[in-house]
């Protein structure tokens, strides 16, 4: 009932307006009201009912129709469209259907191809995935029939509209504070940092937080297919972002053409948002040649695997031995950072490790501290992110930038040797 008085309201407006012609927001919410408010129809809505109706209507000519109050609802971070006849939410770590739709699937192929369009993006039969972004900077995923059996389908991911400092990702529990200060140390020595994790997992919220420990001074290129990354604190910033090809096949521009770019635009560091595929061997190349303190993030279930997906990506753009492409990765990655969505649906930083070079062909880690877990306790999964009680092996970087870390050392070693003590008594 609800959604044919939407139907039937939008319906009246479309045909009382020229909608094709120039005409203000402020003009269509007025002749929206107007109509809402003299229809008898609707008499028996109340005041509050027949605001949001008229909002409804408005969202369906200028926002994004159903998905405009979701997508501007802070405490929603996911937004999951199946078809025209599916929605579903993420709330607070918890998917639930919602009981609305679109009203046909052409009106749901109208907003994908708006989103798209005001990125220079396409997406049709012929080329049916994209990622794009909305105005709010949230990631957009596409996938169109026939590859998307029920209709088309789109994942909004959004992300807040202030990034996330590493001082809220304490406060939440997903670090530790001395874990974090070890994290700036790091940056700010210009350490190449890997961030690895699962779906989910909060790898771009922690990029984002990392990276505001970069020193101001620096000129930084950030490199993504859809832009995501919210870089606040540096003002020499470059942001590039890649582009699919068009309808005739032309006019490609790949991660690897913007981080082979990047290499001539005088950066202090380069930041890639995810690499996925055969760029891995450019951006290890560049964290190879002076561009020190580069961070980037990659899908994996731990820091060994993410260390071997590295390894695929680039044997699948370059024929080299795979001791040559482990030799790249230890000498270009000096610290591996994992991720975790934990059953709590908490996101938890349950690994820090240094890569110290190469043992028996493979590459060498340093864990220095990992997640571990101390029980349940109202469905909240219990632990924290420890010491492994050893310390950080190549501290020439840190000494170069005139960083000490004995503090720190000792404060790790003090709890590493109160454990000890209590694994004794």
């Amino acid at each position: 009932m609800v959604e044919e008085k939407f139907a039937a309201v939008r319906e009246r407006v479309r045909s009382e307006l020229d909608m094709t012609s120039a005409i203000s927001n402020e003009e269509l919410i007025r002749h929206i009201e107007d109509v809402v408010w003299r229809s008898r129809e609707l008499g028996h809505l109340t005041a509050s009912e027949k605001r949001r109706l008229v909002r409804r209507v408005f969202d369906s000519f200028r926002g994004l129709d159903v998905l405009q109050p979701l997508v501007d609802d802070p405490g929603i971070t996911e937004i999951m469209i199946n078809s025209h006849e599916e929605i579903f939410i993420e709330r607070g770590g918890e998917v639930m259907k919602l009981p609305m739709q679109f009203e046909s699937q052409s009106r749901l192929e109208d907003i994908i191809q708006s989103i798209v369009g005001t990125v220079n993006r396409v997406v049709n039969e012929s080329s049916p995935i994209v990622d794009a972004r909305l105005k709010d900077g949230s990631r957009v995923n596409i996938v169109l029939p026939p590859i998307a059996l029920k209709g088309p389908t789109m994942t909004i991911r959004k992300f807040p509209e202030s990034p996330m400092t590493m001082e809220d990702l304490v406060d939440k529990g997903a670090i530790t504070a001395e874990a974090a200060e070890l994290l700036r140390l790091l940056v700010v020595g210009k350490y190449n940092i890997f961030i690895g994790g699962g779906t989910g997992s909060g790898k771009t919220t922690f990029l984002n937080a990392l990276s505001q420990y970069i020193p101001p001074d620096e000129r930084v290129i950030t490199i993504e297919d859809s832009a995501e990354l919210k870089i606040v604190t540096v003002p020499n910033l470059v942001s590039l972002e890649t582009r699919n090809a068009n309808t005739e096949g032309r006019g490609e521009i790949s991660i690897r053409d913007l981080i082979r770019s990047s290499l001539r635009m005088r950066p202090n560091r380069i930041v890639v948002g995810e690499v996925r595929g055969s760029e891995a061997i450019d951006m290890l190349q560049a964290m190879n040649t002076g561009h020190d303190g580069s961070l980037s993030t990659g899908h994996a279930n731990s820091t060994r695997d993410m260390i071997s997906r590295l390894e695929s990506m680039v044997l699948s753009g370059a024929d080299l031995p795979v001791e040559v492409v482990r030799q790249q990765i230890s000498s270009a990655i000096d610290i591996f950072v994992h991720l975790s969505r934990l059953r709590d649906r908490s996101r938890r930083v349950t690994e820090i490790s240094e890569v110290i070079g190469m043992s028996g062909g493979e590459v060498k880690l340093n864990p220095l501290y990992r997640f571990r877990e101390s029980g349940e306790a109202g469905g909240r999964v219990l632990g924290e992110l420890e010491s492994c009680g050893s310390f950080l092996r190549r501290d020439d970087k840190l000494a170069m930038a005139g960083i000490k870390l004995w503090p720190l050392q000792k404060k790790s070693e003090e709890a590493a040797d109160e454990d000890r003590m209590e694994a004794t008594s």
